[in-house]
């Protein structure tokens, strides 16, 4: 069930509360190299005369080794502070990219040692952000339609990320765009570090376990649908790579990832303008079925201004997927883990993009394209079905020692003493 909301006022009111839109910005920024990543590396690969395969190889890469940094680096931040874990991280990440790029593939052991140093250092940004809005915002509802809001603006950058890729590659090269986004990385984590309340923010205490987050049951059932739908990614990635080689234009693959953000940012619009009712959990079962129906159609491959069409109606329920799970995450996660709890997300969501991206580019190279896209849509029906699964463990949002509300993951020390004492006249 769903109330019409004042969602443009609402984020509004959001990005004018202090601090907020400098650490929305900053993040996002900072999130470029890991965000575009993927393309820019798929584009390099193909520009040194590299295969799919090995694109897709070199991506796995990446993204397991990513996935293994985010909860170790999420936990360093719940246990460390902000300021001590993500700049270092980002420069590490950044030297490791720029390695890559100035080396190329000729040294292939070098190439796989340099992708695995920027993945497992990318810093936990996405996680840290989620960590922060309590202490930036105070009540529960707004650090909701932050979510909302995080979730709009991602696909901002999914959006024009593809397209300064691109951008990058023509007036450059590959190895130019690689270096760029990753030096405009750094700048986006250092952004966030110097803000105030990414100073003053500690994590809640813990329980000492450990499994961390990962004891939390719900917890674990969201993980294993989002690895799916990161799988469902992460295969459209190579595909569509395919697919304009098919046509002969090379810059149709910036245009349909852009128009699969453009979509996703459409959507997450529309969520955000109403307020929902009803257990989050439920809804996202409903959203993931969606998601799921509209990847089914890039197997048609039509021209390119069909295909573009279609790559926006995959993306349309992307970002509603993505905001409700920040609030699913947000009632499983145990105390004190919110960070590592959130890292999680990204981290199984960016194995499974990792394994989409290598079981798509065999795929079309044995089958061809329409091959690349029917591993999306079987990922997206997996997702649904693990959510159908785990449906009583996931109905039971309150683990022992849990967050429960968003407000009780932090405290950000000083600075947000007026934001607790907001949040005690709600």
């Amino acid at each position: 069930m769903a109330t019409e909301a004042p969602a443009h006022g609402g984020y509004l009111d959001i990005l004018r509360a202090p601090h907020a839109a400098r650490l929305l910005a900053g993040t996002l920024v900072g999130r470029l190299p890991n965000g575009t990543g993927p393309i820019a590396m798929t584009l390099f690969v193909r520009d040194q005369g590299g295969s799919y395969t090995l694109a897709g190889g070199l991506i796995a890469a990446y993204g397991v080794s990513n996935a293994i940094g985010q909860p170790l680096l999420g936990r360093a931040v719940d246990l460390k502070g902000q300021p001590r874990v993500q700049l270092p991280a980002a420069v590490l990440s950044a030297l490791g990219m720029a390695l890559f790029a100035l080396t190329g593939i000729g040294h292939l052991p070098l190439a796989y040692a340099a992708v695995v140093v920027a993945g497992l250092f990318t810093p936990p940004l996405e996680g840290g952000l989620r960590a922060l809005w309590p202490s930036v915002l105070g009540r529960e509802d707004r650090v909701h339609r932050a979510y909302a809001l995080d979730a709009v603006a991602q696909e901002v950058m999914f959006t024009v990320g593809p397209l300064l890729v691109t951008l990058l590659v023509a007036l450059w090269s590959p190895a130019a765009a690689l270096l760029v986004i990753n030096v405009l990385g750094i700048l986006g984590a250092l952004a966030v570090v110097l803000s105030e309340p990414s100073r003053a923010w500690r994590s809640a205490p813990r329980e000492a376990h450990w499994l961390g987050a990962l004891r939390s049951p719900g917890l674990l059932a969201l993980l294993g649908s989002f690895f799916f739908v990161g799988l469902a990614l992460g295969s459209i990635t190579v595909a569509a790579v395919a697919y304009a080689d098919d046509r002969g234009t090379p810059s149709v693959y910036g245009w349909l990832m852009a128009a699969l953000g453009l979509g996703a940012l459409a959507g997450g619009v529309l969520y955000g303008a109403r307020r929902w009712a009803g257990a989050p959990e439920r809804r996202l079962r409903a959203l993931v079925a969606l998601l799921a129906l509209c990847y089914l159609p890039l197997m048609l491959t039509p021209g390119p201004v069909a295909m573009t069409g279609l790559s926006v109606l995959s993306g349309f329920f992307l970002a509603p997927v993505l905001a409700c799970a920040f609030i699913v995450v947000d009632r499983h996660a145990p105390r004190g883990t919110v960070t590592e709890a959130f890292s999680w997300l990204v981290t199984t969501f960016g194995v499974g993009a990792a394994l989409g991206s290598a079981v798509a580019g065999p795929a079309v190279e044995l089958a061809g394209t329409v091959a690349g896209f029917a591993v999306a849509g079987a990922g997206g029906l997996v997702a649904l079905l693990v959510l159908l699964a785990t449906g009583r463990v996931l109905a039971v949002p309150d683990t022992p020692g849990g967050a429960g509300a968003a407000g009780r993951h932090a405290d950000g020390g000083a600075a947000s003493t007026a934001v607790h004492a907001e949040k005690n006249t709600h």
